[in-house]
């Protein structure tokens, strides 16, 4: 299994127009095949500048690799998330 997370901050305040529209546009990501487990969340603690993650599992490097590749994914990388976020940090993970 694969864990694949990124935390980012976006370019929009807080509670605004912008961040709504950023969360709804991400919202098919959970759709594509081999996604599991797909979890946003709000960082709470003040020691780090990353505002959100988005958590989620894949079985297999394949669904993970088809995930990443799949036209819903690359629109939402290309229009959505290379505009309004302003730094991430990508970390995929797999149990020892």
């Amino acid at each position: 299994m694969i864990r694949h997370t990124v935390v980012f901050r976006l370019h929009h305040a807080a509670g605004s127009e912008g961040e709504k529209a950023f969360f709804a546009a991400a919202a098919p990501l959970v759709d594509i095949p081999g996604v599991k487990n797909f979890h946003k969340f709000r960082e709470v603690s003040p020691k780090n500048d990353f505002a959100y993650c988005f958590a989620m599992d894949f079985d297999t490097q394949e669904t993970y690799d088809a995930y990443s590749n799949h036209p819903v994914h690359d629109a939402f990388v290309q229009q959505i998330w290379l505009r309004d976020v302003a730094d991430f940090l990508e970390i995929d993970l797999v149990e020892d």
